[in-house]
């Protein structure tokens, strides 16, 4: 479902409702006449739609956690809110940028509309910038030959599934947090696509080395065996980006959670 689509129909059909009411209907109803109903309730609905449909739109927006990709960062559950400006202003729909603003930088939380259908939106970690080499090979991730350092940390408890996974802290770009690593899982995780940009990348039982291309970013779930991202499904062009991820604000499960994440 099309959520910015729908809010966009609506604060156009309660805006010309609207409209038109100041323009013509109100003058051809006598004085003490009361407001027909299909002008009253758009008339009343819209500045509330039309604010919730800017904020959304250019400011923030708000979206829930689905699957535990993003584990221990992001866990199930969890209601987050995505700055929309950060990377530029965007028209709503269509997410043409029309400002520049600035840029994903590496370690970023970043959400984005799914490269094979763009009508899901996916979270992950800005892991390759254009023009980088990344290197993700015996679960050990390098950024243009240099191998980032993986700091140990206590293991995991995954407490849905009662079981551990081994912990580290890692650093990209400035940006500390934590990964997970499961060493009973295979090293290489197989394309499911020839996505676009595919020569740019290459398999083994290894794991993967893929060459960024221009206007693209490489992107990694932190729950790295439990994550189809980059290595699976390619690289996530600019044009699908929507925003980033900096603020929890809800999660019924654990109320210990609000105001993480940053």
């Amino acid at each position: 479902m099309n959520f910015a689509l729908i809010l966009f129909s609506l604060t156009v059909a309660t805006g010309l409702v609207a409209l038109a009411d100041w323009l013509w209907f109100r003058k051809w109803r006598p004085a003490d006449a009361p407001e027909p109903w299909w002008i009253e309730y758009p008339k009343s609905f819209f500045p509330v739609i039309l604010i919730v449909f800017l904020l959304r739109s250019f400011l923030v927006e708000p979206f829930k956690i689905p699957s535990g990709s993003m584990i221990p960062t992001l866990a199930i559950g969890d209601f987050i809110l995505v700055n929309k400006f950060d990377y530029g202003i965007r028209l709503p729909v269509i997410n043409k940028k029309i400002i520049e603003l600035g840029e994903p930088k590496r370690g970023d939380v970043m959400v984005f509309r799914y490269p094979d259908d763009p009508s899901l939106d996916y979270i992950k970690r800005v892991v390759g910038l254009p023009g980088d080499q990344i290197s993700y090979l015996n679960k050990r991730l390098s950024i243009n030959g240099i191998e980032v350092v993986a700091d140990t940390m206590p293991d995991f408890l995954h407490r849905e599934r009662i079981h551990y996974s081994r912990q580290f802290k890692e650093k990209l770009g400035g940006v500390e947090h934590s990964i997970l690593i499961d060493e009973d899982a295979p090293a290489s995780m197989p394309p499911m696509t020839q996505f676009p940009f595919r020569e740019n990348c290459l398999y083994n039982s290894q794991g993967v080395v893929c060459k960024v291309p221009p206007g693209h970013y490489f992107m990694m779930g932190d729950n790295r065996d439990s994550s189809a991202d980059s290595r699976v499904w390619g690289f996530v062009p600019d044009a699908n980006i929507v925003g980033r991820a900096f603020f929890i604000w809800f999660n019924f499960s654990d109320i210990g959670r609000i105001g993480g994440f940053k």
